[in-house]
């Protein structure tokens, strides 16, 4: 729950080593909040990656719990596991995921088992049981992020954009099933982000970086919104986009 000056007391990132993730810890952590939980397959990594953080707050308590974002069997464990270590959840930013970019399917379709695990059905057993938790102490938020490859699949990877497609659109009808119970979900659609995952690719129009994407989720989170673009121009452009007729969306160069 929020302290008495209206900061999260608890906040989970599931995703402990992403860039993304940790650059909105460095935005959500403050003086005020008690305790953090990383979650990630690997807990040195993590431990590495949010070592400034517990430096420069040492009073806030940092837990690490390890855990495989394909495991969709296990994602109730995982968060009994959180609320074991840290009781009730403020703040839950789910940022595992899986680009795969330039990888061939046509030769290796079993590639796609563990994309569809992790971006999709991974991350939507989780949202469920996070959900629950969240809806049974009658508030706290979800922060998914999303990507706004799911607003209109592409050729150049349509793996990634049909699972985030599928994991966006679940999450803002979870939201919706979740109003009036203090529960929320945040969806954050960011555009091209330049981090290691995305590390000599070739850069998208309107190209952000984590820290960018860190200060429009922390403002999205203190509002009532339910979707947050990274940049909020993105919004505009893939309201045309998405509308743009199909023979003409084939010939354009995505």
């Amino acid at each position: 729950m929020k302290n008495g000056v209206g900061v999260a007391q608890n906040i989970v990132l599931f995703g402990g080593t992403s860039e993304i993730g940790i650059a909105i810890l460095k935005r959500l952590v403050k003086p005020g909040v008690a305790r953090v939980v990383l979650v990630s397959r690997n807990i040195d990594a993590a431990e590495v990656a949010s070592e400034g953080l517990s430096s420069q707050f040492p009073e806030v308590d940092f837990h690490h719990i390890r855990f495989d974002a394909s495991d969709a069997s296990a994602m109730q464990n995982v968060v009994a596991s959180v609320a074991e270590e840290v009781g009730d959840i403020d703040v839950a930013v789910i940022a595992q995921g899986l680009l795969n970019e330039g990888s061939d399917y046509y030769s290796h379709p079993d590639g796609l088992v563990e994309m569809a695990n992790v971006n999709f059905t991974g991350t939507m057993t989780l949202m469920y049981a996070l959900a629950a938790r969240v809806k049974a102490q009658g508030y706290g938020k979800i922060v998914l992020l999303s990507s706004v490859a799911g607003e209109r699949v592409r050729k150049g990877n349509p793996a990634y954009g049909a699972t985030k497609a599928g994991i966006d659109g679940f999450a803002l009808a979870l939201d919706h099933e979740l109003a009036g119970t203090g529960a929320s979900v945040l969806v954050v659609r960011p555009g091209f982000v330049a981090t290691k995952m995305t590390s000599g690719m070739k850069k998208a129009p309107f190209s952000t970086d984590a820290e960018s994407v860190a200060a429009i989720v922390e403002r999205g989170i203190a509002s009532d919104k339910k979707v947050v673009w990274a940049p909020g121009i993105l919004r505009w452009l893939f309201l045309v986009l998405k509308n743009v007729p199909l023979p003409v969306w084939r010939r354009l160069p995505l």
